[in-house]
């Protein structure tokens, strides 16, 4: 790295236990779960399958990435909540299924259906601020335009080894 004139930051550079062995190793010596890292949007974490209780890595979308894009699109939506519906409709579409196309993994859908959700909400709540009748649309009938234009989360990218095995 020095050849390169690159430095680790002490501040965020430290060696953790993770992998296989680590919860086993954890336990007898008395300590809890393994520590968890972020690196690439994910937060990676010691798991084990249900079928045959071995280890997996898991992978979540990290929290503080996603309350920072709802927002992001939340405060988009609240610039442009006087356009067409199907305009916006449009947009967020491509908004969400850019986010599960990079966060659809496998042990993550509870995120993605958790930024779908929370981008329907926004959606509502910037719609009911175009006018005083804003406050008639219900949720029952916002989920319709859910459904009709946020695609649904669903796992698109296999496990790595299955994506890997040639």
């Amino acid at each position: 790295m020095a050849r390169f004139g690159l430095e680790l930051d002490e501040g965020k550079t430290r060696l953790i236990e993770f992998g296989r062995f680590a919860s086993a190793n954890r336990k007898e010596r008395g300590e809890g779960k393994p520590e968890t890292f972020d690196f690439l949007g994910f937060t990676h974490i010691c798991g084990t399958r249900r079928k045959d209780r071995r280890f997996t890595v898991r992978r979540q979308t990290i929290g503080k990435r996603l309350r920072s894009k709802v927002k992001e699109v939340s405060q988009t939506l609240m610039r442009h909540r006087h356009k067409e519906m199907a305009e916006q409709g449009q947009w967020l579409r491509s908004v969400v299924q850019g986010h599960f196309n990079y966060y659809a993994v496998p042990g993550n859908h509870k995120a993605l259906e958790a930024f779908r959700t929370l981008i329907g909400h926004a959606w509502l709540r910037a719609l009911r601020r175009r006018s005083q009748k804003g406050k008639c649309l219900s949720w029952a009938r916002m989920q319709r335009q859910i459904l009709r234009w946020i695609p649904t989360a669903r796992v698109l990218h296999p496990y790595p080894e299955r994506r890997f095995c040639v």
